[in-house]
């Protein structure tokens, strides 16, 4: 199903909306909110991680999607009432929702993650929310397996009318390469499924991340994983003050999502903190 640009940015992707003039000049007016995975800062799946973000000094948290049945279970009403409450009463935003029990039960191979990612549309819908990372790693990982690649894509094909009709976006992030996520986003031929760009994946992957964002551009990356390994985030080897400055040169005005970056034997919030700090100052963020 082919759809124009304009009428998917009626169903509601207001954050594909050109930046102005101004905000592309001046780079350091530029203001993006920030926010972590819930699974990073020790709440996978649980509401937990929207107080524990408000200690840190978040704007918001990426919310777990995982199997029927687990706790904090989005797909019951009630459970979303508990989580727009926790998010209304701490000030956290939902910043997106993840699916990162793609990496044990893999999208290209089970039938079941079909469904539970229709499901998820589902619930994203009635929440409001417009992204969701579909994880491709461990038991996923398809990185070097065309045949696997070319089932994502029938797959994905299958599942991005449904996102269109909803004006929600599916995030491929994966080990893949550039032209591999190019391959597969012109494959299913969709706005709605786009890449969710981990810059520290890709960095230890080898690849150019500089290069790799300005290829794929702003239209076609829906969020950032900011993350580092084994280190907080700008005390590694990963220049985030160019990261800063392709996403601005690209007109990226998203979310800026922390992950990983901590060091060993030292409190996961307390990294987290001086983490937020360090992206709040660099790419001026409120």
């Amino acid at each position: 199903m082919q759809f124009e640009r304009r009428e998917f940015m009626a169903a509601g992707l207001g954050f594909l909306s050109l930046p102005s003039v101004e905000s592309l000049i001046q780079g350091a007016e530029r203001k993006y909110k920030v926010g972590a995975c819930d699974w990073s800062i020790g709440k996978w799946q649980h509401i937990d991680a929207f107080s524990v973000a408000r200690e840190i000094g978040l704007d918001g948290i990426q919310v777990s999607f995982g199997r029927p049945g687990d706790d904090f279970d989005l797909r019951d009403e009630k459970v979303r009432q508990d989580y727009r409450r926790a998010s209304s009463d701490t000030g956290v935003e939902i910043a997106s929702l993840a699916m990162g029990i793609f990496n044990d039960v893999p999208f290209a191979v089970e039938d079941v993650a079909v469904d539970w990612l229709s499901q998820c549309i589902d619930v994203m819908a009635a929440m409001g929310q417009k992204i969701v990372l579909v994880a491709f790693f461990a038991k996923g990982d398809i990185r070097g397996k065309p045949d696997l690649q070319e089932e994502v894509i029938r797959r994905l094909k299958r599942l991005a009318p449904k996102a269109e009709q909803a004006g929600v976006i599916l995030g491929i992030e994966s080990y893949l390469n550039v032209d591999d996520h190019l391959r597969i986003l012109d494959g299913v031929g969709s706005p709605a499924v786009q890449v969710y760009y981990d810059v520290a994946n890709m960095h230890y992957s080898g690849y150019d991340i500089f290069a790799e964002m300005r290829r794929l551009g702003r239209e076609r990356i829906c969020q950032i994983h900011l993350k580092e390994l084994g280190h907080l985030l700008g005390q590694g080897p990963i220049d985030f003050p160019k990261i800063r400055d392709v996403l601005g040169e690209i007109g990226y005005q998203g979310w800026l999502i922390i992950e990983g970056a901590t060091e060993k034997g030292r409190d996961v919030v307390d990294c987290y903190k001086e983490n937020c700090r360090f992206v709040k100052e660099l790419f001026a963020a409120e």
